[in-house]
């Protein structure tokens, strides 16, 4: 500006120069103006030479009275230009604030408002907005406020870096100030936030610009329309409209164009149908772009007749074909899998004088890919070069399809013919290829294509990076999937929550919880937020990991960072602390889901159903599973096997029954899990016919009884004290090859031991030790009293001694039994040792146990010992009194 300044005058002073020579007066005026100029001149040579030297000194080191005082020595009192010429000159904002507020006590008054805006300007262009509010406040206190400018600035720094909320929140800051927002500032911020699908801040800011009177446009009503349509918020979108017309606005065909394309979109094919048709009654003509529009829609609600009809009625006396409404065409031809019409249609475009583009063919190329049709892809693949060349995205969708197919040596073949046609693998390419390799298993070949690029060529990004990452954890590599992570970080690739999600669920996948929660702690180290999927994913992984309380706080962390937990949270919360046997929090988080508004899916519904089953409350499970129904979710083997468990393990068998026909009506394949909990629960109260029915029917099923319905149906006979026909059961049950575990043995050998057959149920125990299989507690403790009943005492003892010896913790019920078996082999001293360990290890010791023992005693003359028994036995019998008395 200086120096535009600085040459004009020069020519004016020339000019002035040369008029007065050939002027026939004074010429005295016409000095006077060039001298004032040039005054002017020196003027501003002299301010831009102090602010270089203010700058200068500010720069020459750490804010302190070293630079106060150099800065007072050069200008005791600055000047506003001066201070505006700093401040627009530095680029350090704390060091701009430093400099704004010295100078604001030199001259002991409020700086003017070009300054306050160059500090607005220099905030915005460094993004550093610490002290933004408290420079707002001081401007409305002075009362003045920010240019429209520095408004504009402001905004658009935070929309370059993607920070849109913190935006957002500047322009709420100006009007918590009572300031007005440029226009441009909020146009500006609407158009970034609809490309991120922000509808609700769209909407605050489009009526504070009505509050404001601020002029909307239909420009402005079709960007606000666009996003809510395409969220699917049909309600929302239409009240704009009734809104953009009750402000006698016309609506236009681009506005109508993208409510047809936007509703038919999100399923609303009736609704754009009536867009066309108003738009025709609006007298508007629909053009190219309508009807492309509304046959895609068409053709992707699977409407493809009405889509034909459509496309005829386009073509109709058309001379010029639409390449863009033939591609639209053919690609619903395609999907309905109507090859032989889209090649037909293919010709008529020729036929028209329009050779088809390498878009059409892609087309047709894609839908076959997702037919599973290989081997014509590569066929049309072959004709298309007749017509057009193919580019990069058609190698990639034969590239994509063959590795889809396994078949790799043709992807490798046509990778080859792609570099023969001068087209290089982009990184899509590579990144098809690693995707479909992982998805297969074929780690190596992928890993191998990794490390085969060439970065000067094809760099991977970051896509390339999680896809391998994410294959390589998924099949047990964590080991291989970190130092590929590592290598990204050293490629100065930044990870996103995608690649830390994969790691973290990877990692507690292979039961390395500790590695899992160090890749979290340092995702937050470096600075990456987690989203709403990676902390569902952790917190998942950490209840399974056993970690409930960790998990109960990161459902709290998920409302910490800001995110709202959506059903999948609730879901995972839910039937985590069931499995835990925390069922009875199941009716609390329900109704929170449901105050939240959360909208239940199929798999949340079975969650909560499992949840109240597991609780008890099956009434309420019952009515949520109507409610299901009700919903349009069609209930799965896991709802109904949760209710038939629940209502089997209440004793409401006949209903559970009756689910079960309705499943099998609704034609849903029923499994082992829900007839083993019908087996179970008839068993339980003695109808072993019914049992037996439902054994015979889940065989006749195709079905093989496992371990659990074997041992449901054991358990039932031997509290039948059908004993027999329970060992009948259990050589079934080895005849079909099913293992028998621990618990088939205890109930077995329960079931002897009650019906006095003690050899029997120790030849049993004999089998289960040569199986290596591990008994019990209760085990130990009813083999121990058989034996002991039975007289085979020094068995009994040696049994509960390698009881002990193998880290088992006897009972009361296995002390008394024990006590009382010595006791009645004469063995009052070792009998009485073991009353006196069962006394310090705080159990009880029975009535009966007592009164064998003391006549063991007496029988061996043991006295002292007896007389401390009969003083227990006292105790016992005084304490049953009393608390019989009470």
């Amino acid at each position: 500006i200086s120096l535009c300044i600085r040459t004009t005058c020069c020519q004016i002073f020339n000019t002035c120069k040369s008029l007065s020579s050939l002027s026939d007066g004074s010429s005295s005026e016409l000095y006077k103006k060039s001298a004032i100029f040039e005054g002017k001149i020196n003027s501003i040579e002299g301010v831009r030479k102090e602010v270089d030297d203010v700058c200068c000194i500010l720069e020459s080191g750490p804010w302190g009275s070293a630079i106060e005082n150099a800065l007072s020595s050069l200008n005791e009192k600055p000047q506003p230009g001066l201070i505006i010429g700093v401040l627009r000159k530095l680029k350090d904002v704390n060091l701009a604030i430093n400099y704004f507020r010295w100078t604001e006590k030199k001259t002991d008054q409020a700086h003017c408002p070009e300054a306050y805006n160059s500090l607005l300007i220099l905030m915005a262009r460094n993004k550093k907005f610490d002290c933004l509010e408290q420079v707002l406040e001081e401007m409305s206190m002075v009362g003045f406020g920010p240019s429209s400018n520095a408004c504009i600035e402001l905004v658009v720094s935070c929309v370059k870096s993607q920070k849109l909320r913190e935006a957002f929140d500047i322009i709420q800051m100006m009007r918590k100030f009572k300031f007005r927002p440029a226009f441009s500032a909020y146009t500006t911020l609407i158009g970034a936030l609809s490309a991120v699908f922000e509808s609700d801040l769209m909407l605050t800011l489009f009526h504070q610009m009505q509050e404001l009177g601020y002029e909307v446009s239909v420009h402005l009503f079709t960007t606000l329309i666009r996003v809510f349509a395409k969220e699917g918020r049909v309600d929302a979108a239409l009240n704009l409209l009734d809104e953009m017309r009750s402000n006698c606005f016309e609506a236009d065909v681009v506005l109508y164009n993208v409510c047809i394309d936007c509703f038919g979109k999100v399923g609303k094919v009736d609704m754009a149908w009536k867009f066309f048709h108003e738009m025709k009654a609006q007298g508007l003509v629909p053009d190219d772009v309508t009807f492309t529009s509304m046959i895609g829609v068409l053709c992707k609600s699977n409407r493809l007749q009405e889509a034909i009809e459509l496309f005829e009625l386009m073509e109709q006396d058309r001379k010029v074909p639409c390449a863009y409404a033939y591609n639209t065409m053919i690609m619903g031809y395609g999907s309905a899998g109507k090859f032989d019409d889209a090649y037909g249609l293919l010709e008529r475009q020729k036929a028209k004088g329009s050779i088809p583009s390498v878009i059409s063919y892609n087309c047709i190329l894609t839908c076959l890919g997702k037919k599973g049709k290989v081997q014509e892809a590569l066929r049309i693949f072959e004709d298309m070069k007749k017509d057009a060349v193919p580019n990069l995205p058609t190698y990639n969708i034969l590239i994509d399809m063959l590795c889809k197919d396994g078949n790799l040596e043709d992807a490798w073949r046509i990778q080859g013919a792609m570099k023969e046609a001068g087209l290089y693998p982009n990184v899509i390419t590579v990144n098809i290829m690693i995707d479909r390799l992982c998805k297969a298993q074929k780690l190596d070949e992928a890993v191998s294509i990794f490390e085969g690029m060439d970065h000067k060529v094809c760099c991977p990004n970051e896509v390339t990076f999680c896809s391998l990452i994410d294959g390589l954890g998924k099949h047990g590599r964590v080991n291989d999937a970190y130092r590929l992570y590592e290598k990204m970080l050293d490629s100065d690739k930044i990870p996103n929550a995608v690649v830390y999600t994969s790691l973290i669920r990877n990692f507690f996948k292979c039961g390395r919880k500790e590695d899992g929660h160090k890749i979290y702690k340092e995702m937050l180290r470096r600075g990456c937020a987690p989203d709403l999927m990676l902390l569902n994913t952790y917190m998942d992984c950490v209840f399974k990991a056993g970690e409930i309380e960790k998990g109960r706080a990161l459902f709290e962390e998920i409302k910490a960072q800001g995110f709202i937990p959506d059903v999948q949270s609730y879901s995972i919360l839910i039937h985590c602390l069931v499995k835990a046997g925390f069922a009875h929090e199941t009716y609390q988080l329900f109704h929170a889901m449901k105050e939240q508004g959360c909208i239940l899916d199929t798999r949340a519904y079975n969650t909560v159903i499992d949840g109240f089953c597991k609780s008890g409350k099956v009434n309420k499970a019952y009515q949520l599973l109507e409610e299901m129904k009700s919903k349009g979710h069609q209930p799965t083997v896991v709802t109904y096997g949760s209710v038939i468990d629940g209502l089997s393990k209440i004793d409401r068998l006949d209903e559970a029954y009756m689910l079960l026909e309705e499943a099998k009506s609704q034609g849903i394949e029923l499994n082992l899990v829900i007839y083993s909990s019908l087996i179970d629960g008839f068993g339980k109260v003695g109808r072993i016919d019914e049992a037996y029915l439902i054994l015979e029917e889940l065989m006749q099923k195709g079905l093989t009884p496992n371990t659990y319905t074997w041992n449901c149906l054991l358990d039932a006979l031997v509290k039948a004290e059908e004993v027999d026909e329970a060992l009948v059961c259990f050589k079934s049950m080895k005849d079909m090859n099913c293992p028998p575990n621990h618990i088939t043995y205890s109930i077995l050998i329960n079931g002897l031991c009650k019906i006095r057959k003690f050899n029997k149920a120790f030849v049993l125990w004999q089998e289960m030790e040569k199986q290596w299989l591990k008994p019990n507690t209760i085990t130990y403790t009813t083999m121990i009293s058989g034996l002991a009943k039975a007289g085979n005492v020094a068995e009994a003892h040696g049994l509960f001694e390698r009881f002990k010896a193998n880290g088992g913790i006897p009972d009361s019920a296995c002390y008394n039994a024990i006590i009382e078996g010595l006791s009645n082999a004469n063995r009052a001293t070792d009998a009485y040792k073991l009353f006196e360990e069962t006394r310090r290890k705080g159990f009880n010791i029975h009535t009966k146990t007592c009164v064998v023992l003391l006549d063991a005693l007496h029988k061996a003359e043991c006295l002292e010992q007896a007389a401390i028994v009969g003083a227990v036995l006292k105790e016992t019998a005084k304490s049953q009194h009393a608390s019989k008395y009470w």
